[in-house]
């Protein structure tokens, strides 16, 4: 359904049948929308437990060019992106 329908013109079989698909449909959304919180939640334990093994190990964790890097970002100096 890309356009909302003209609500006067429905009946209240068709106004019932399209509150169900809607409904239907944000609870699908929601789920996947749930799934992938998972995942990103599950790919960020990850990298935090990676840098902490790094760190442990006396690896250097955030550089002087991600320093600079959120500097820049902060300061609005971000170039534009380029196309590839």
């Amino acid at each position: 359904m890309d356009t909302f329908p003209d609500l006067g013109s429905l009946s209240d079989q068709e106004l019932k049948d399209l509150i169900r698909q809607l409904t239907e449909d944000e609870m699908e959304i929601s789920y996947r929308r749930r799934i992938l919180h998972g995942k990103i939640d599950i790919l960020r334990a990850e990298l935090v437990n990676r840098l902490r093994k790094k760190h442990e190990g006396g690896e250097d964790v955030i550089s002087g060019d991600d320093v600079q890097k959120l500097t820049d970002i902060l300061a609005g100096r971000v170039p534009a992106a380029t196309e590839e």
